[in-house]
């Protein structure tokens, strides 16, 4: 269970909506990729679903990051076991952003990362029962 604020529950009795990123579904993976554990982000999920809070979650689809078939399904679980997902939305993985690591002087994680392809995405959404 997610510890939250009492500001942060009237916050969210007030809310309509609640856009959620899920980075990815696996926890090691999820470490692996953004340096942080996902289960704050998936107790916040849950947190939502039983207070009646409508989400739309979100995920970017990362090839070779976040397209395992594997854990594309224990995505789709997830969702199902949420009771207020009103949209499932797949985000193409895409390197436009890549300019300003290179500006500030750092390195970009995944320069060696290709864009996500229609042919992906069609893939992901087909794994998880989206259109």
């Amino acid at each position: 269970m997610v510890a939250l604020t009492e500001d942060i529950k009237k916050l969210l009795s007030l809310t309509d909506l609640v856009l959620l990123d899920i980075k990815h579904i696996n926890d090691e993976k999820c470490k692996n990729l953004v340096g942080l554990s996902n289960q704050l982000e998936l107790a916040f999920a849950e947190y939502l679903s039983n207070h009646n809070i409508p989400i739309w979650l979100r995920q970017v689809l990362v090839p070779g990051f976040t397209d395992d078939e594997q854990d594309l399904l224990k995505l789709k679980d997830f969702i199902h076991s949420l009771k207020t997902v009103e949209k499932v939305e797949l985000l193409p993985y895409h390197d436009m952003g890549s300019f300003k690591w290179k500006r500030l002087g750092l390195d970009y994680a995944l320069k060696n990362v290709r864009n996500a392809t229609e042919e992906d995405m069609a893939k992901a959404k087909k794994v998880l029962g989206i259109t």
